[in-house]
């Protein structure tokens, strides 16, 4: 049996991670409809015990897992630890003593729980003593609804409102005047405001290196001097290829030596990360670790398919959230930027096979399986290689993030 999953960010008021909410299914083909709720929660804990460990996904991070009323009867949250674990009551599940009763249960024992999609009705009052987390879906609950929510919710402190499917920054930025604590959608990944935004001459370095290293052949000579130029950076290298990742003989002293240690395939990720995280420092890190994990999976995927330069397939997926990091359209990013023309169509025009790898990337991090599916299918790839590809591109990412929070 193959597993599938995805996992979508959740926000805090600044921007910070608070948690995921992991989205599961058993198969490409096998999606929602297709299976009910009980059968996803049961697949995802069966999962979670075997196919992979919640720290993969969630690293020290909570993770909202949907919940059917059938299973929180049958105490499947009791199989999670509740230091990792949101228990989120899916919408379907209707108000009662039996609902009221888990809850209760639940809760003596230190779950966090939420309500998905939550529909006001007066009923839901009984509950509140015992909710922490109430989530709306910010595009298809009126303002007057969402108000009558906040009066009825308070005089319950414990409670805090989570907005679902906050797609821009004027969304959030409503959402966060209404009163709401938590924010989940792809917001933070989409241009904030249209302006235009000068690199920094360290930045221009990186941008001139990226170009340098995507030639066929690499100017060596070149990119030393590059180097040479800035002191930060050459410091930056040379720590690198020190690190126990790379086996050497002996100490590297020189940048040329440095740069030959790593090779160029190493040295296009290393730049890559580098300049992505010098433009995003003003950002929330989320875009930053969903940039990373956009660009292993895209690097996996290149590896499978075997059709173009995997260094290649990794810039353009960390180059993917450029416009948003910059706050500025991608046309006008990607002119500032000397990259090589096929990457700059599939960012710009969403043109050519490493356009075809990032809609996929793009499908799975959204849990857009059929689409994703259909995908796969055009490429002519293994379906089934694909969520150790995934899995692995999130594992990295979340490593690389650690690595940046301790430099």
């Amino acid at each position: 049996m193959y597993f599938y999953a995805a996992r979508q960010p959740i926000l805090d008021r600044d921007k910070n991670l608070f948690a995921y909410e992991l989205l599961f299914r058993d198969g490409l083909e096998n999606v929602f409809p297709d299976i009910d709720g009980d059968e996803a929660t049961s697949r995802m804990i069966a999962g979670s015990q075997f196919n992979f460990g919640l720290d993969d996904f969630l690293g020290d991070k909570l993770g909202f897992i949907n919940f059917t009323l059938d299973t929180l009867l049958k105490k499947f949250p009791s199989m999670l630890p509740k230091e990792q674990v949101v228990v989120e009551i899916l919408e379907t599940v209707q108000p009662g003593k039996r609902l009221l009763a888990e809850v209760q249960h639940l809760k003596e024992q230190g779950y966090v729980i939420a309500l998905d999609d939550y529909i006001h009705q007066p009923v839901w009052r009984h509950f509140y003593p015992h909710i922490d987390i109430i989530k709306i879906d910010f595009r298809s609950t009126s303002a007057e609804i969402i108000q009558e929510v906040l009066q009825a919710t308070a005089a319950f402190p414990n409670i805090k409102l989570l907005a679902e499917k906050v797609e821009t920054n004027e969304e959030f930025q409503s959402a966060l005047k209404m009163g709401f604590s938590y924010f989940q959608g792809y917001f933070f990944s989409k241009p904030e405001m249209l302006q235009s935004k000068a690199l920094s001459p360290a930045q221009m370095t990186l941008a001139e290196l990226l170009y340098e290293t995507s030639k066929s052949e690499m100017d060596l000579s070149k990119i030393t001097s590059i180097f040479e130029r800035d002191v930060n950076l050459s410091y930056k290298l040379l720590r690198y290829s020190n690190s126990a990742i790379f086996k050497r003989r002996s100490e590297i002293e020189t940048i040329k030596q440095a740069l030959v240690v790593l090779g160029q395939y190493e040295l296009k990720k290393f730049l890559s990360v580098l300049f992505t995280a010098q433009v995003s420092s003003e950002k929330p890190a989320e875009l930053m670790r969903l940039a990373m994990t956009r660009a292993k999976f895209a690097e996996g995927i290149a590896q499978l398919h075997r059709k173009t330069d995997v260094a290649k397939a990794f810039l353009t997926g960390m180059m993917s959230l450029m416009d948003a990091i910059l706050d500025e359209p991608m046309t006008s990013v990607m002119s500032k930027l000397p990259l090589s023309k096929d990457i700059k169509d599939a960012l710009v025009d969403n043109q050519g096979l490493l356009a075809e790898y990032l809609s996929l990337v793009k499908c799975y991090e959204q849990a857009h399986w059929q689409d994703a599916n259909s995908a796969i299918a055009n490429l002519g790839l293994d379906a089934k290689t694909l969520p150790d590809a995934y899995h692995e591109a999130v594992q990295w990412a979340n490593e690389q993030m650690r690595a940046l929070g301790d430099a």
